[in-house]
C-alpha cells in the first residue's frame, strides 16, 4: 500500500507540473502577443550566412525582437531581404545603422540596429507596409568573404618564405654570418689601433676647429676692415673720380672753345718742318767750318795754302 501512495503523489507532482508548465506558455504567448510591434524590412547586399529566423535582433546589444523572415530579393537575387519585428518603444530613427553581428561561436549572426541621432525622424513600419533600411556591411562580413584571398596570400607568403630558406640561399647567409663574424673578431683584434685612429681623427677634427674659429676671426676682421677702412678709401676714390671727370670736362671744353687756334697750330707746325730741316743743315755747316777753323785759321780764312816757317 505504501509504494502506492509514492507513486501517486509522484504522479500528482508531474501532472501539476506539467499543467504550470503549459499556463505559463500560455502567459508568455499572450504577454508576447499583447506587445506592439513594428516591422522593418532591411536589405543585404552580401550573404547573410548564420542569420535564420528566430534570431535575436538587437539594438546597441541589447535585444529587441527577432527575425521573422528571409527571402532573396526578386529584382537582384545578390540581394538579401530580411524581415524583422522590433518592440514598438524603441526609437528606430532614419539615421539607425543596421548590420550583421556574430551571436556565439557556432557562427550563429544576429540583427544590430545602432547610431540615430534625436534630430532624426522615426521610422515607422507597419506588418503589411514594412519600413525600409540599407544594411550597411560588418567588418566581419569582409573578413569572412575574403577570406579566400587571405589564404592564398598566406600560402604565397609561405612559398616565398620558404623560397628564401632555401639550401642555397641558407648557406650563402651561414657563409655572410661567418665572415661577418670574422670582421668582428678582425676588428677585436685591431682595437687598439682603432682606438688610435679614433683619437687622431678627434685630434683633426679639433684642429680643424680651431682652424675654423681663425678663418671666422680673420672674415669678421677684414670685414670691419671693409666697412670702416674701406668705406673711405672708396669715398676718397669716389672723390677722385669726381675731381678727374671735372678735368676731363673742361679739357674737353676747352678743346672745342680753341679748336680753330689748335687746327691753325697744327698747320703752322707743318710749314716749320722745312725750315727746321734747313736750320740743322746750316748748322751742320757751321759745325764743319768752326772745326775747320780751329785746325787752319789762315787756309781757312784766306783760302790759299799756309806759309810753313823753316827752322834755321
Amino acid at each position: 500500500m505504501e509504494p502506492k501512495a509514492h507513486h501517486v503523489i509522484i504522479g500528482l507532482f508531474t501532472l501539476i507540473t506539467v499543467v504550470a508548465a503549459l499556463f505559463f506558455a500560455l502567459w508568455l504567448a499572450k504577454s508576447s502577443s499583447d506587445r506592439e510591434w513594428a516591422y522593418y524590412e532591411i536589405v543585404f547586399d552580401h550573404a547573410v550566412s548564420g542569420l535564420s529566423k528566430g534570431n535575436p535582433v538587437l539594438y546597441t546589444g541589447i535585444e529587441v525582437g527577432d527575425v521573422l523572415d528571409l527571402q532573396l530579393d526578386p529584382d537582384n537575387p545578390s540581394h538579401v531581404r530580411v524581415f524583422v519585428r522590433v518592440e514598438q518603444s524603441v526609437p528606430v530613427r532614419e539615421s539607425t545603422r543596421a548590420g550583421l553581428v556574430l551571436a556565439n561561436i557556432t557562427g550563429s549572426m544576429s540583427v544590430q540596429f545602432s547610431g540615430g541621432s534625436k534630430d532624426s525622424p522615426i521610422l515607422e513600419g507597419s506588418r503589411d507596409d514594412p519600413a525600409l533600411i540599407t544594411a550597411e556591411p560588418s567588418a566581419l562580413k569582409s573578413l569572412l568573404t575574403n577570406g579566400d584571398a587571405l589564404l592564398t596570400k598566406a600560402e604565397r607568403l609561405l612559398t616565398n618564405a620558404n623560397n628564401v630558406f632555401s639550401e642555397e640561399n641558407t648557406e650563402n647567409l651561414t657563409a655572410i654570418l661567418n665572415n661577418t663574424r670574422e670582421a668582428s673578431d678582425s676588428l677585436l683584434g685591431n682595437r687598439d689601433q682603432l682606438a688610435a685612429l679614433l683619437q687622431r681623427m678627434d685630434d683633426a677634427g679639433k684642429r680643424a676647429a680651431e682652424a675654423a674659429d681663425k678663418v671666422s676671426a680673420v672674415s669678421h676682421n677684414a670685414n670691419d676692415l671693409l666697412q670702416n677702412e674701406g668705406k673711405s678709401v672708396l669715398i676718397s676714390m669716389s672723390a677722385a673720380m669726381q675731381t678727374v671727370q671735372k678735368t676731363v670736362a673742361r679739357l674737353d671744353d676747352l678743346t672745342r672753345d680753341n679748336e680753330g687756334a689748335l687746327d691753325s697750330g697744327l698747320q703752322g707746325m707743318g710749314e716749320l718742318a722745312p725750315a727746321l730741316r734747313e736750320l740743322r743743315s746750316t748748322l751742320r755747316n757751321l759745325n764743319q767750318f768752326t772745326r775747320r777753323l780751329e785746325e787752319d785759321p789762315t787756309g781757312t780764312i784766306w783760302g790759299g795754302p799756309t806759309i810753313k816757317e823753316v827752322s834755321q
